[in-house]
């Protein structure tokens, strides 16, 4: 396990959260006496044969339209599905999928926020939109101790958040668990790293974080026993992935 110290300055309050057998008859050497046959008519009813249930595992992610799959790397074999209700809804649904050699395999549905003004394909810092798309799962980080997750993990204060959200809960404890989203910004390093590629009117510190209640300014919420799950189950050499958007922009 990596674990890194943070190196960067307290987050602000505003910071953007963002189975058959058979046997054969006996014979003798005399052949048994044959009784007269019976003329009453006989009525033979044949019972269907019994339908095998067999459930296959989908070779494609549910839901995944032809141009999000293919975004989707050769070599993901983990993924955490965010589907939106609607491209303006602040709410979703996170679901882990792993891949096997049959198919994908879902595990728990789990409820969500996201961003107060829903997904957007073009996201800019402040616009209060979860980007659509399909990012990198690298690195974690959070006020409170690694949980065992084997993912690199950043344990510092500099994961305290204060204030309210936009529905007056309190953002104490948001960022207790947090494992970055590669929006806009470099892999292999803390998720308080501040560096972005994409330039700084690309917004970034987009997460997946505890969640406190209300709509996020762009992250992705679960609850905190939700998180720990995830951190416990995302696997660096399994190539995790996150997919996110609203279902009928996911569909294309």
């Amino acid at each position: 396990m990596i674990t890194r110290k943070p190196h960067v300055a307290l987050l602000a309050a505003s910071l953007v959260l963002t189975g058959c057998g058979g046997g054969a008859a006996a014979t003798s050497e005399r052949p048994p006496a044959v009784a007269a046959p019976d003329r009453t008519p006989t009525t033979t009813t044949i019972q269907p044969a019994p339908t095998l249930s067999l459930e296959v595992a989908p070779q494609q992610l549910p839901g995944l339209g032809p141009r999000t799959w293919a975004k989707v790397p050769d070599d993901a074999r983990q993924a955490v599905v965010v589907t939106g209700r609607g491209k303006n809804s602040s709410r979703s649904t996170v679901v882990l999928y792993e891949r096997t050699e049959t198919g994908w395999e879902a595990g728990e549905a789990w409820p969500a926020h996201n961003a107060l003004r829903g997904w957007t394909d073009d996201h800019v810092a402040g616009d209060l939109h979860s980007p659509i798309g399909v990012f990198g799962l690298t690195d974690a980080g959070g006020l409170l101790r690694d949980p065992g997750t084997r993912l690199p993990y950043d344990q510092g204060s500099g994961f305290t958040v204060g204030g309210t959200g936009f529905e007056g809960e309190p953002l104490a404890g948001s960022f207790d668990y947090v494992i970055a989203i590669n929006y806009n910004r470099k892999a292999g390093t803390s998720p308080l790293d501040w560096t972005r590629p994409l330039g700084a009117n690309r917004g970034g510190g987009i997460w997946l974080h505890v969640d406190h209640g209300g709509p996020t300014h762009g992250c992705v919420s679960i609850a905190e026993e939700h998180m720990k799950k995830l951190l416990l189950a995302l696997d660096p050499d399994r190539h995790p992935v996150v997919v996110m958007g609203d279902a009928d922009s996911l569909a294309r």
